[in-house]
């Protein structure tokens, strides 16, 4: 959560404070991408490995290192065809979501699978995180998308405030989560 809040605390600065420019030229002295593009390479080998420390069955772990694979190639790819200083990676984004959107269906598989006992899924924090990455990673990297193919639907239909929304919608469950989970009940 730290390292979220203090890039989006570089993001706000370079945005919006001479100050913490990247780049000399006008054209470019707000761009701050680059520093989401490294924390969504970050975030996902982080949620990844939690997912892949988290699953029991061995088939499960697999899948999810294979994935995390997967998606790391994405992004390796997506250097060739987009400047990662001044465009989001929003094709190796939405790889990777749906790898860490797999990586949760595996997850509540399992969950599932371990018997009759959902009551004691609200006081599971990773049942909490799950849910808010399935709300946000099921719809944001299509935003993206949209946001960079076709802006100006982008504009009309004010999907900036959609993202804000499932912005809220994550944190709100990752705060729920870390107040009401309880540490018996963390897998």
């Amino acid at each position: 959560m730290m390292y979220t809040f203090l890039t989006e605390l570089l993001g706000y600065f370079i945005r919006y404070h001479d100050d913490f420019q990247f780049f000399s030229d006008e054209r470019y002295k707000w761009h701050n991408v680059i520093i989401y593009n490294i924390y969504s390479v970050l975030a996902f080998l982080f949620f990844y490995y939690i997912y892949w420390r988290v699953l029991k069955v061995d088939k499960h772990k697999k899948w999810v290192r294979y994935g995390a694979g997967i998606s790391m190639l994405a992004y390796a790819i997506s250097l060739f065809f987009q400047d990662p200083l001044h465009m989001n990676l929003y094709f190796a984004d939405l790889m990777a979501s749906m790898v860490l959107l797999a990586s949760i269906a595996l997850y509540f598989k399992e969950k599932m699978d371990e018997g009759p006992h959902l009551h004691s899924l609200k006081y599971n924090l990773m049942f909490w995180i799950s849910l808010a990455l399935v709300g946000f990673h099921s719809v944001s990297p299509f935003l993206f998308l949209v946001a960079y193919e076709a802006p100006t639907i982008w504009v009309d239909y004010q999907l900036r405030q959609v993202l804000k929304v499932l912005i809220l919608f994550m944190y709100a469950n990752f705060m729920l989560g870390f107040i009401i989970s309880q540490r018996k009940a963390f897998r």
